[in-house]
């Protein structure tokens, strides 16, 4: 009783402006509108068959929604799966929300990110979640930033969560130099003039501004790119109700604006939330099963890193998947994973 209590004091559904039309049916559910949650309307979207599991996806970046390209990506789950996106604090529709007319250093340094605020907000979300759908727990699912969430909100709240699934799972992001160290060997090997320059104008880590953690990471995705299996052509297209200016608008500067927050900027005093992350020695112990997806050809969160903490981990069970034509990112190849997990893990439910 007390955390449906939390819950309705942290969560109210926005009245008023629904840009999207809401379907409710024995067969079929399609909810997309501003939640308040702990405070701030924040965009959640609600689809598929209402009989069916729950799960919530936990996106990257930070600020990489998926809202956007969910239905074209998780269209075939709808009918096995009631599927929950969020534009997380700072992301995408929800940044909209507290965005200024520009993104400035004023307003990044006045505004900040905590790991601590997002996973209280993904809590709330959840005890709404299993409120407001009836459910007694559901399945959450985390990629890459998203799976930082998802290791604290599941270690904080167990009681709400079947299974914890990750993706491209962060461990210990603190500093690049290992990042630095495999993508110029890497470039040595290939002869790659292009990407050394970059690298030789960086130096090594660690980086006091943001934007050079961003050149560093874009030379890792075209190692990435070049060695794993692409998501297919039309993946990332935009739904309709998110190709608008503005919804662009925010999408991007969102993404700016949390990126900054999670690796820092000095010059910025923009302090970064990844420097408190140190699942290798704060978080070994679970209170629900644990299943992690990795890529072979994964540089910013590698198999040796993700494997080494897992086989460290307790949890009531606990797998792992090493896919060999993924990177960090999605493709087929981690989806069909992906989904006949959840299709496996969700015939154990006596009641979904």
């Amino acid at each position: 009783m007390g955390a449906l209590l939390v819950a309705a004091n942290a969560i109210g559904e926005t009245t008023g402006h629904r840009p999207f039309q809401d379907t409710v049916s024995k067969n079929k559910v399609e909810e997309a509108r501003f939640v308040t949650i702990n405070g701030m309307e924040q965009w959640v979207t609600i689809k598929g068959n209402p009989a069916r599991p729950v799960i919530l996806f936990l996106h990257g970046g930070p600020g990489s929604t998926m809202s956007p390209y969910a239905d074209v990506l998780l269209k075939d789950w709808e009918k096995d799966f009631l599927l929950v996106q969020w534009d997380q604090r700072g992301a995408g529709k929800t940044y909209g929300k507290m965005a200024p007319e520009e993104l400035t250093p004023a307003f990044l340094k006045a505004n900040p990110l905590s790991i601590d605020q997002l996973a209280k907000d993904g809590i709330a979300l959840a005890e709404y979640l299993i409120e407001h759908l009836k459910k007694q727990k559901i399945f959450l699912f985390g990629t890459s930033w998203g799976s930082v969430l998802g290791v604290t909100i599941a270690s904080r709240r167990p009681d709400l969560f079947y299974a914890y699934v990750g993706h491209s799972q962060v461990v210990d992001p603190r500093d690049d130099r290992r990042l630095y160290d495999t993508v110029w060997q890497m470039a040595q090997q290939k002869g790659d003039t292009a990407a050394l320059s970059v690298l030789r104008a960086l130096g090594k880590p660690p980086y006091s501004r943001a934007r050079d953690v961003g050149r560093l990471w874009r030379v890792v995705k075209k190692y990435e790119a070049a060695s794993s299996t692409p998501p297919p052509p039309g993946w990332f297209v935009e739904a309709p109700g998110y190709t608008g200016t503005a919804d662009s608008l925010h999408r991007s500067d969102g993404d700016d604006y949390s990126f900054v927050n999670f690796v820092g900027d000095q010059v910025l005093g923009v302090p970064a939330m990844r420097a408190g992350i140190q699942f290798s020695v704060d978080q070994l112990e679970f209170k629900v099963p644990v299943y992690l997806i990795q890529g072979v050809h994964d540089l910013l969160t590698p198999a040796s890193v993700t494997k080494a903490w897992f086989n460290r981990i307790k949890a009531p069970a606990k797998e792992y998947f090493l896919l060999p034509h993924a990177a960090h990112g999605f493709n087929q190849e981690v989806l069909s994973k992906e989904y006949n997990l959840f299709m496996r893990l969700s015939k154990k439910l006596k009641n979904p």
